[in-house]
C-alpha cells in the first residue's frame, strides 16, 4: 500500500532534481520551509517530528536539500516531507506539503479497528499496522 499524503503523492516518488524545483518555487513566493519525519503516517497524524528549525528566510535550494539530505541519513527507515508556510496574511498557513522520503522496505499499511460503544453504537477507527511495534522498530 502506498500513503498517499501531501501533494505529488499520486504521482512516482519525485527526484532529488525535481525536488530541488519544488523548493526554488517556494522560496521564490518568499515561503518559510521546513523539513520534517515520522514512522507513523496515521492520515490524522499532523504533528510529525520537525528535523532541526525552520527554514526561515532561505535563499538557497541546496540549503533546505543538506536538511533533507541529512534527515533521510539519520532517518532512513521513516517518513520525511517538506512543508511551506506562506505568512503573508498574518499567520502561518501550510501552502505545499510533500513526501520526500519513504521507509526503505515496504510500506505496511492500515486497518480498520470496530469497537462496540454504550447503545449499539459502533466505532471506527483506522490504526497503522506499523504501530503495533514499538517506537524505532516500525520498519
Amino acid at each position: 500500500m502506498r500513503l498517499t499524503q501531501g501533494a505529488f503523492s499520486f504521482l512516482p516518488d519525485l527526484t532529488d532534481e525535481q525536488i530541488v524545483k519544488q523548493i526554488q518555487y517556494s522560496i521564490s513566493k518568499g515561503w518559510a520551509l521546513n523539513v520534517e519525519w515520522t514512522d507513523d503516517p496515521h492520515p490524522r497524524n499532523c504533528y510529525w517530528d520537525m528535523w532541526g528549525l525552520p527554514l526561515f528566510g532561505v535563499k538557497d535550494a541546496a540549503a533546505v536539500m543538506f536538511e533533507v539530505n541529512a534527515c533521510r541519513k539519520a532517518k532512513p527507515n521513516a517518513y520525511v516531507k517538506i512543508n511551506a508556510f506562506d505568512n503573508s496574511r498574518g499567520v502561518e498557513s501550510c501552502s505545499l506539503s510533500f513526501i520526500v522520503q519513504r521507509p526503505t522496505s515496504n510500506e505496511p499499511g492500515f486497518t480498520l479497528a470496530r469497537t462496540e460503544d454504550k447503545s449499539r453504537f459502533i466505532r471506527y477507527t483506522i490504526q497503522s499496522y506499523a504501530t503495533s511495534k514499538p517506537e524505532g522498530e516500525r520498519y
